[in-house]
C-alpha cells in the first residue's frame, strides 16, 4: 500500500469514529421500533455508498451512546440464537440528535465551502 493509500484509508477511519455516533441516533430516531445491533449495520450498510463501519466498531458506540442516557436498552431471549440487545433513542437522545445535527449541517458547510472551486479528480 503506498503512502496515498495510508492515507486514505487513515482518514476514512477517522471521519466513519467521528459520525458514528450521530447516525447511530439518526438511525434509531427514525426506528418505528427497538433494533439490535445487527439490524442497524444492516441498515447502515443499505445506506451507505461506501463502508461506514464495521459491525465490530458498531457495538461499542452502541454502548457509549447508552452509558451517556442517550439510547436504553433491553435483552430478549431469542429461540434460535443467542439474547438480542434490542436499542431505542431516549428523549435526552433526540435532543442531543438535534444538537449534534446542527453541528454536522455547520461543518458541513464550512467544509464545502473551503474546498469550494476545487476540481474533483
Amino acid at each position: 500500500m503506498n503512502e496515498s493509500e495510508t492515507a486514505i484509508r487513515k482518514f476514512q477511519k477517522e471521519l466513519n469514529a467521528g459520525t458514528a455516533a450521530l447516525v447511530l441516533l439518526g438511525v434509531l430516531d427514525k426506528a418505528s421500533e427497538p433494533m439490535y445491533g445487527y439490524q442497524i449495520a444492516k441498515q447502515i450498510e443499505r445506506a451507505a455508498d461506501l463502508p461506514m463501519m464495521k459491525h465490530g466498531a458498531l457495538y461499542p458506540v452502541l454502548r457509549s451512546l447508552e452509558n451517556s442516557g442517550l439510547l436504553e436498552s433491553t435483552v430478549e431471549p431469542s429461540v434460535a440464537s443467542p439474547p438480542r440487545r434490542y436499542y431505542t433513542i431516549t428523549d435526552a437522545g433526540r435532543v442531543t440528535l438535534g444538537e449534534w445535527a446542527r453541528i454536522w449541517h455547520r461543518t458541513r458547510t464550512f467544509v464545502d465551502n473551503t474546498l469550494k472551486g476545487r476540481d474533483d479528480e
